[in-house]
């Protein structure tokens, strides 16, 4: 498996638990057993104990090791409503309220995290995107200095060589339509998200223009957040307004944007929408052959991540690796 070996060996030295909300699904539970055949980190699957063991016994998946727990039946539930409420004083929530929002296991898998019982949580193979996120919004908020939650995808490719293409696309998930500063940081997130996979970030904001060959506000707005990128992440080589294809390929790069240290070697991209977000990623997973990893939820203060609904097993290990190296 692509590039796992470096978390691995950092969560063997300090190995962490993660909550899985979805605790009697088959694909976590699979995940699960391969997690409980090493020691680098301990599932906590939430749900009812006897479903679990009997959905465990039934797809034939060894869990035994594995934390469950009930959310109707958690010996720390008051004081876990007494934090909820404290947490959403300003909504006026009332204990009745906390306890009944709090049996969803979206919201009981995160106060977990808040509450420091786990280090991390991964959900969504059946919740959506929004019931993932909405929770870790409200409960663990961004992190200091931060203004937006957002995702990227991490796209990985084997080559010729025998080395793997690595690619970040950001945001594909989460953000509908970014403001300028809400760009700006969401390309310094995945570039240090980038960094955590071996990339070198090359940070291209996309566009359908390059250099001003077009004109629109979407082009203003991708032009104007690269310059405010260049001016707060001096460190990192920035470039935009381009075209996809100045991005990534050397000869149009010549032709488009000379002298550019982006341009032609792009390896992380910043889209201006989610659409373009979305389905840009979706073509590299699906006829680009790429591993598509994530979204990896980014500029959360805790670690969360969402899978895809259409998940295998496979990637729910893969995402929760990921998730807790990221704690």
């Amino acid at each position: 498996m692509f590039g796992f070996g470096d978390m691995i060996a950092k969560l063997k030295k300090d190995p962490k638990t993660i909550v899985f909300t979805e605790g009697s699904d088959p694909r976590i539970l699979e995940a699960a057993s391969r997690l409980l055949a090493s020691s680098f980190l301990t599932p906590i699957l939430l749900g009812n104990e006897d479903e679990v063991n009997a959905a465990a016994e039934e797809s034939g998946y060894n869990i035994r090791g594995a934390q469950i727990i009930d959310p109707a039946k958690y010996e720390k539930l008051d004081e876990m409503i007494e934090l909820f409420c404290e947490l959403r004083k300003s909504k006026g929530v009332t204990p009745e309220e906390a306890k009944k929002i709090l049996s969803g296991a979206n919201y009981f898998g995160t106060m977990l995290v808040k509450m420091g019982v786990a280090d991390a949580l991964l959900g969504g193979a059946t919740y959506s995107t929004a019931d993932t996120v909405r929770p870790a919004l409200q409960l663990l908020k961004t992190k200091p200095g931060n203004s937006v939650v957002s995702s990227c995808f991490i796209l990985v490719r084997p080559k010729a060589t025998g080395e793997n293409e690595v690619l970040a696309m950001a945001d594909c998930a989460i953000n509908i339509d970014p403001t300028e500063d809400e760009l700006v940081e969401i390309a310094g997130e995945t570039a240090e998200c980038a960094k955590i996979f071996g990339v070198d970030p090359k940070v291209a904001f996309l566009s359908y223009s390059t250099g001003g060959s077009g004109k629109g506000e979407t082009v203003d707005k991708m032009r104007n957040a690269a310059e405010k990128a260049r001016a707060k992440y001096p460190e990192l080589p920035i470039d935009g307004e381009m075209q996809f294809d100045a991005a990534v390929s050397p000869r149009v790069a010549k032709t488009k944007c000379p002298g550019s240290e982006v341009a032609g070697h792009a390896n992380t991209f910043i889209f201006p929408d989610i659409n373009a977000g979305n389905i840009g990623y979706k073509i590299a997973q699906r006829m680009g052959n790429f591993d598509a990893y994530g979204p990896i939820l980014l500029g959360l203060n805790g670690s969360v991540n969402d899978l895809s609904r259409g998940c295998n097993a496979i990637e729910v290990y893969s995402m929760a690796i990921i998730t807790a190296a990221l704690a």
